[in-house]
C-alpha cells in the first residue's frame, strides 16, 4: 500500500480523491518509531502525549519544547519512510508569533517535517508567522489537551448544536489560515463528519467516530502498553505490558533459580583460560 507522507500529498489528499483512511500514530523513541513506520502508517506523531505516555506525568502540560526536541530527534534518526510531525508544546506557541517561530524551527532542526499546534481563529497569528518561516501546520480543534485546566478535565467538546456550529467555523478557519489537515479529537461523530464533509484538508479523528478522513492513536495504547484508564475510543491490538511482564516474571525466575546464564548465552575464553580461572578459584576459595 503506498503511503501518502508528503505535507503536498496530504494537503491534497480531498482533491487527489483520497479513497483510503489516512494513518498517523505517536511515536516518542527510535523504537516506537521503528514500529509505527515498519508498520505501514502514513504520518508519525511525536506528541506531548509523551508526557502521560512516557514520562509519567499527569497532564501534556509538564512539558517544553528541549524535550519535545529531545523525543523528535530520537523518533527521526531512524529516518522513517512516514511523514514525523511534532507537537508544540504548552507555551511554546501562546506567546507570540516570534516564539512560536523559533520553537518551531527547533523541532524542524530536530528532523520533524512539520508541526502541529492547537486551538482555532486565537491561533492565525502564528499559524501565518509559521507558514511564512515554510513550516507546514496541522491543526488540532475540539479536545484539545492543552487546554485541560480550561475544559474542567479530559471531556467530549461540542455537544450542542450551538457548540458544533461554534467548532465547525473554527475549522473553516482554519483551513483559511494554511493548515494543510487537523485533528478531531473528543468530539461527536456527527460533527466531525459534516466538518470533514466541510473542510477540503483532510481530518485525522481520535474518539472522534468514523466519519474523518484518517485516525491517531497514542502508541501505548494502541499495543496496550498503558495504565490506569483507558479511553473508551481505544481500540488495544496488542498487550505489550502484559508480554513484557510475563517476560521480565520469566527473566527473574530463571536467575534465582541458576538457569540464567547458560553456557550458550556466555564467553569463554582463549585456550587454558578454563583452567587457569579452575586453579584461581581453588586457591580463593582455600
Amino acid at each position: 500500500m503506498e503511503r501518502v507522507n508528503r505535507v503536498p500529498r496530504i494537503a491534497a489528499y480531498k482533491a487527489t480523491g483520497g479513497r483510503r483512511p489516512l494513518t498517523m500514530v505517536t511515536a516518542y523513541d527510535a523504537p516506537t518509531s521503528r514500529a509505527a513506520d515498519h508498520g505501514g502508517v502514513d504520518m508519525i506523531l511525536v506528541g506531548d502525549s509523551v508526557a502521560n505516555a512516557v514520562l509519567g506525568y499527569e497532564s501534556t502540560l509538564s512539558i517544553g519544547i528541549d524535550e519535545m526536541v529531545h523525543h523528535t530527534a530520537a523518533v527521526c534518526r531512524i529516518h522513517p519512510e512516514a511523514l514525523v510531525i511534532a507537537d508544540l508544546p504548552w507555551l511554546s506557541y501562546h506567546q507570540g508569533w516570534r516564539r512560536a517561530v523559533r520553537s518551531a524551527g527547533k523541532l524542524i532542526k530536530a528532523g520533524a517535517k512539520a508541526v502541529k499546534l492547537e486551538g482555532g481563529r486565537d491561533r492565525q497569528e502564528v499559524i501565518e508567522a509559521l507558514l511564512k518561516a515554510e513550516i507546514p501546520v496541522m491543526g488540532h480543534l475540539g479536545l484539545t489537551p492543552q487546554s485541560v485546566n480550561a475544559f474542567g478535565g479530559m471531556v467530549v467538546q461540542a455537544k450542542t448544536i450551538e457548540a458544533a456550529g461554534a467548532l465547525l467555523e473554527e475549522a473553516r478557519a482554519l483551513v483559511g489560515f494554511g493548515v494543510f489537515a487537523m485533528v478531531l479529537e473528543g468530539v461527536p461523530s456527527p460533527l466531525a463528519e459534516v466538518i470533514t464533509k466541510a473542510v477540503p484538508i483532510p481530518t485525522i479523528g481520535i474518539g472522534a467516530g468514523a466519519g474523518c478522513d484518517g485516525q491517531v492513536l497514542v502508541f501505548h495504547d494502541l499495543v496496550g502498553f498503558s495504565s490506569g484508564h483507558v479511553p473508551k475510543f481505544v481500540k488495544p491490538y496488542g498487550s505489550v505490558a502484559l508480554e513484557a511482564e510475563q517476560a521480565i516474571a520469566a527473566y527473574v525466575k530463571e536467575v534465582t533459580e541458576g538457569v540464567f546464564p547458560d553456557p550458550d548465552h556466555s564467553y569463554s575464553g582463549a585456550d587454558g583460560l578454563e583452567e587457569w580461572a579452575a586453579g584461581m578459584l581453588v586457591e580463593l576459595g582455600g
